[in-house]
């Protein structure tokens, strides 16, 4: 069952690295191997496989924050972004049906992952 409740969530809260380096495009329409996509007024935003000529400034890795949290919780990803913030670590949050995603720069994943978990700590 989904959680709303912002302690709960924290205590929960495990991160799960996807393999493989993701970079964020804007098309005119959406990319057949997107694993997420948005159409915004601009165009389609889409997150896919890091390409070998991608910049490295444009890597991000794929963390899954896997407590299931609801559609209603408040607070659940500020807290989290506020973390890494702290931490001077850029993220790009995707909130989906079952569990919040945070895409950050491929070089910083494992600080991250350390600043994500440390939040589940009394």
């Amino acid at each position: 069952m989904a959680e709303r409740d912002l302690q709960t969530l924290l205590k929960g809260l495990k991160v799960h690295l996807h393999g493989g380096v993701w970079r964020f495009v804007s098309m005119p329409a959406p990319l057949p191997d997107a694993i997420m996509g948005f159409k915004e007024r601009e165009g389609w935003t889409s997150i896919t496989e890091a390409l070998a000529t991608t910049p490295a400034e444009q890597q991000f890795v794929w963390l899954e924050l896997t407590v299931y949290s609801d559609l209603n919780a408040v607070g659940f990803l500020a807290a989290v972004s506020a973390a890494l913030a702290a931490a001077k670590i850029p993220c790009n949050a995707v909130a989906a049906y079952h569990h919040d995603h945070i895409f950050v720069p491929a070089e910083k994943a494992e600080e991250a992952i350390g600043v994500i978990e440390a939040l589940s700590r009394p």
